[in-house]
């Protein structure tokens, strides 16, 4: 038989540079070899597509060293691959591009395409797809950079219509980068300058009446996709930052969480609901705010190429909902290739 040819990209410009080569190293490792003629490139953090020596030491040492190509003149070296597994995450890779470089060379990928990656990246467009289907969230106020810089009392008095305390995001930028909490007017404005020396659009977004509680459901699947188990994150911090994310001990797993059956069954439902809306395929995380008291769920982001090491998330969620590793990661490339 025939073996399909699937080439890895890891690496990227995120601060999630190390999880996706680590992410690479077990897809690699897990790929069934009797049916799949693997080979895996690393993009450095500058954006370079590395030859395969410097790939082959990233991937062994962890993280990228500089130099390589840019990545528009290596795209030709992907012609001949049946799949391309892009596990890159934020922007430059996991925000449209690299999937509309790949429909352009007419190259099937894992996950989601342009569309839906691109809207699932920015979360104010993601917002107003699922405001538009009824999937419940947070209040939220986007204010761009130029507005804040002509008109910034009235950007301002818009944002503390919400209620303090706030949440502050760019748009487009995942990994948590650039997050704060603000309780106040003051810190409000010092969490917009942050947000905006990294992206010219920026969301704000109110606080629930209590701190929630996060779950997450993984969705598997193009046209009819299914729910996993739902798991729950814990930690002690007041929300889940980027020290939170990626300090060893921070925040633990619990799958399934332990919430009410009604709860998760209504989670799963919606996760699904949004990943249709979204027009995601392959694969997606997706996050919630549960609020013990009300029993309420607020929708608070879909991740289309999430975190993918062995003990991430996401493979956690459908090994307990009976998908094996190996097994998982074979049925995303099938799933490519049935997209095709």
């Amino acid at each position: 038989m025939k073996k399909t040819r699937v080439l890895v990209l890891a690496g990227g410009q995120s601060g999630e540079h190390e999880v996706s080569i680590n992410s690479a190293r077990s897809v690699l490792s897990a790929l069934p070899k009797d049916r799949f003629d693997v080979t895996s490139v690393v993009i450095s953090r500058e954006g370079r597509w590395l030859p395969a020596p410097d790939s082959a030491r990233a991937l062994e040492r962890g993280s990228a060293p500089s130099g390589g190509e840019l990545v528009l003149h290596q795209a030709s070296a992907a012609e001949g691959y049946d799949v391309v597994f892009p596990i890159l995450h934020g922007p430059n890779g996991e925000d449209g591009t690299v999937q509309g470089m790949l429909k352009l060379a007419g190259i099937p990928c894992v996950g989601s395409g342009v569309l839906g990656s691109a809207v699932c990246m920015d979360k104010v467009m993601a917002k107003a797809v699922l405001a538009s289907h009824g999937i419940p969230q947070v209040a939220y106020q986007l204010v761009t950079r130029a507005e804040f810089a002509s008109t910034p009392e009235d950007a301002v008095a818009r944002i503390v219509s919400l209620g303090f305390p706030v949440f502050v995001k760019p748009a487009n930028l995942g990994s948590s980068v650039g997050i704060s909490k603000a309780k106040n007017e003051t810190e409000l404005r010092t969490a917009l300058r942050l947000a905006f020396e990294l992206d010219r659009r920026v969301i704000v977004e109110a606080a629930t009446s209590e701190k929630p509680r996060e779950i997450e459901v993984g969705i598997l699947g193009n046209d009819d996709p299914k729910a996993s188990p739902v798991g729950e994150l814990t930690f002690d911090s007041e929300f889940y930052d980027y020290e939170t994310k990626y300090t060893a001990g921070k925040a633990e797993m619990h799958i399934p969480a332990k919430i009410p059956a009604a709860i998760s069954d209504r989670a799963r439902a919606l996760a699904i609901e949004a990943f249709r809306a979204l027009d995601c395929a392959g694969l997606a995380r997706v996050d919630f705010f549960y609020l013990d008291s009300t029993g309420e769920l607020f929708l608070n982001e879909v991740n289309t190429m999430p975190g993918f090491t062995k003990t991430s998330m996401y493979p956690e969620l459908w090994r307990a909902g009976g998908v094996k590793y190996g097994d998982l990661v074979s049925r995303l490339v099938e799933l490519a290739l049935e997209r095709r």
